[in-house]
């Protein structure tokens, strides 16, 4: 797993790249009760605005992390929110991106970094 400044998570499955975002950023939110997602075979450039999670809280944007086309999104996180605090590392990730170029993941920070970064 690689992780963004902005509290992503990136993991390499095959030829794509699933997103979401860590349990720091879940804490952060508090409880999530709204996610927007993006639509399959969507373009997206690094730094495009991709997901809106609304929680009690606040609303937030989630960033394409790379460029890519949207290849799925998890649809369970639309009647299912809630999972996004609950297993965020797991079942809530929001999208699988095929990347335009495989080398954008070397760009972020491993668990280790990470755990530095929050700490």
């Amino acid at each position: 797993m690689k992780f963004t400044e902005e509290h992503e998570w990136l993991r390499s499955d095959g030829d794509v790249v699933v997103v979401g975002i860590t349990e720091h950023a879940s804490e952060q939110l508090g409880d999530v009760v709204f996610v927007e997602l993006p639509e399959v075979g969507t373009q997206v450039t690094k730094g495009d605005e991709v997901v809106v999670i609304e929680s009690v809280k606040a609303a937030s944007d989630i960033m394409a992390p790379i460029d890519g086309e949207i290849t799925e999104i998890n649809e369970a996180l639309v009647d299912e929110p809630g999972k996004v605090n609950e297993d965020p590392l797991g079942d809530a990730w929001f999208f699988k991106v095929k990347p335009s170029d495989d080398g954008q993941m070397d760009d972020y920070m491993d668990e280790d970094a990470y755990k530095d970064f929050i700490g």
